[in-house]
């Protein structure tokens, strides 16, 4: 009897980044992607939210390696936190793992991971997986769809990808490969990106934006060029490059990450910049501004970019003027919309010409869809489907196209993060749950928590109110205090008798508790929050966080 076959979705199901899937074969696992996501407005001071590994950590010794599709950080950005845990091979194409080791390498922790490069429609077996890899186009090289022939039938798993007939690499996505093993042995399980599932129409070529761009060299001769788009995006900088180059300009990169990556690809030959059009970016403060282009990070209005930094003009290497022009050659990913405003407020503030994907075509999505959708669905006519890569309302329209192109509907399954499901040969099953809500990491610390987060919510919106008093243990009463400190919540010099009042609230309750010989510390710091929590409730219907100090001596 044929084994069965699970697979686990940890992240990136109803939302855009922390992709990571778990594809289990004989106890084996094989983890597809192992991503991050950027935080959400309201998620504060968070620097980084990653996939809860727990359930992998518990199945540490059952995994054979990762794949990773392509080398965006929201699929392999996670791997430098998992790594501290476990120890695994990560298998990609060069170019990818070139970007993942990036984050891995700083992290220090090369020495626990082996990176196995794969080729385009190479087919290799890892224990009992056996995984073909096949190219597949989209906004960084070298990107690959997985299929992994299983006792099960083929489970095909498109990654990040869209149908470019023309692009910049010439590298297209295989729909032959694909359409091959459909007529053979036919695809048991498609799981396909959804990112644009809700669009109608084709995506533009990646082509189409050189153009775009060398007209806008063109329109702004005798002014200095400032380019932004992700540091992996290796065919846009390609296009930028020949653009600036075409009309006369050197170009300088700036932004570590962006000067990494370009190294990289140039080293690998997927990036051509003549040596002598390439400089530092302290080489170019001396030439005539009109004869530069810098490319740089911070597309996303990331705090920290080397674009942010020179929106709210505190770059070392750049002051911007009147006399620049700063094109964004990207789109803000869902949830950065207002990071990339600020920084464009900020940039026109200075006298900045800004150009962005709203006034003019500078930017063409790496995902397919719905006709390219459509498009694979009838080449690979696949028995099931699951959407993945998306926003709820993605899965959704996406799951819409597959009955459309004639899935049955009871064969589509819409599935969530933590969902976990077996093939057999009856078909899918669902089976049950694993963790997978979010781990925040603020700084080098992983996992804040939901609760932190709620704090951080509460003195964001509502301050805070300290009451700070010390108590004689043995006699039972009160020594100093009660002390009120408050910061965001009332102004201090102008609340005064409110402060008066909150003491003497506080003072009445503690003497109260005291009397009847309450003297534990515990006990009397909730006295001391419900006493100065209904008063400040109140008086001014606010709901500051109450922190009680009780100190005994």
């Amino acid at each position: 009897m044929a084994s069965s076959v699970s697979v686990t979705f940890l992240g990136g199901l109803g939302e855009i980044g922390r992709n990571c899937a778990a594809i289990e074969i004989d106890n084996k696992i094989m983890l597809l992607d192992c991503g991050l996501m950027f935080p959400e407005a309201d998620m504060l001071g968070v620097d980084l939210v990653l996939p809860d590994f727990s359930w992998l950590i518990e199945r540490g010794d059952d995994i054979v390696g990762c794949i990773v599709t392509h080398g965006h950080e929201d699929h392999h950005g996670a791997l430098a936190f998992l790594l501290r845990e476990l120890s695994f091979p990560i298998i990609g194409s060069a170019l990818t793992l070139g970007f993942a080791s990036n984050r891995i390498d700083e992290a220090g922790l090369m020495s626990r991971t082996k990176l196995l490069a794969v080729k385009d429609n190479e087919r290799r077996s890892f224990g009992p997986f056996d995984c073909e890899f096949i190219p597949v186009t989209h906004s960084v090289p070298h990107g690959f769809a997985t299929a992994f022939h299983t006792p099960q039938g083929t489970i095909l798993h498109t990654g990040d990808w869209k149908l470019d007939l023309t692009p910049v690499d010439g590298r297209l996505t295989d729909l032959g490969v694909m359409g091959a093993i459909a007529q053979n042995e036919g695809v048991r399980l498609l799981l396909s990106d959804s990112t644009n599932a809700d669009q109608a129409g084709h995506s533009r070529s990646e082509s189409s934006v050189g153009k775009v761009l060398n007209d806008l060299f063109a329109a702004n001769v005798g002014r200095r060029v400032i380019t932004a788009c992700f540091a992996s995006h290796v065919h846009r900088v390609q296009q930028i490059a020949d653009a600036a180059i075409s009309h006369g300009r050197v170009v300088a990169t700036l932004g570590l990450s962006m000067k990494k990556n370009v190294r990289l690809a140039r080293d690998m030959g997927l990036l051509k910049i003549p040596d002598d059009k390439l400089l530092d970016i302290e080489d170019v403060k001396d030439l005539d501004p009109a004869k530069v282009c810098i490319i740089s990070t911070g597309s996303q209005g990331e705090p920290m970019s080397a674009l942010a930094k020179m929106a709210s003009n505190e770059s070392k290497w750049i002051k911007l003027g009147d006399q620049d022009t700063v094109i964004l050659s990207s789109h803000p990913i869902p949830g950065n919309e207002m990071s990339v405003s600020k920084v464009i407020d900020g940039l026109v503030r200075l006298g900045v010409h800004v150009v962005h994907s709203g006034i003019e075509d500078v930017h063409a999505t790496g995902h397919a869809k719905q006709e390219e959708l459509k498009t694979l669905l009838s080449i690979v006519r696949p028995e099931w489907f699951i959407p993945v890569h998306g926003e709820y309302r993605h899965l959704v329209a996406h799951a819409g196209l597959a009955k459309v192109m004639g899935v049955a509907p009871e064969k589509v399954v819409i599935c969530e993060d933590g969902d976990r499901v077996n093939l057999t040969a009856k078909g899918i099953k669902r089976a049950g749950r694993v963790p997978a809500s979010y781990t925040f990491v603020d700084g080098i610390v992983g996992d804040v928590g939901h609760a932190v987060l709620r704090d951080r919510q509460v003195l964001s919106e509502e301050g805070v109110v300290v009451v700070i008093v010390t108590i004689d243990h043995d006699l039972g009463e009160i020594v100093t205090g009660p002390e009120v400190i408050t910061k965001g919540w009332v102004h201090a010099p102008e609340a005064e008798e409110l402060l008066d009042e909150c003491r003497e609230t506080v003072e009445a309750q503690l003497v109260k508790a005291l009397e009847k010989g309450d003297h534990d510390l515990d006990s009397l710091q909730r006295v001391v929050r419900k006493a100065a929590g209904k008063l400040v409730s109140d008086r001014t219907k606010r709901r500051p966080m109450i922190v009680p100090v009780v100190m005994s001596v």
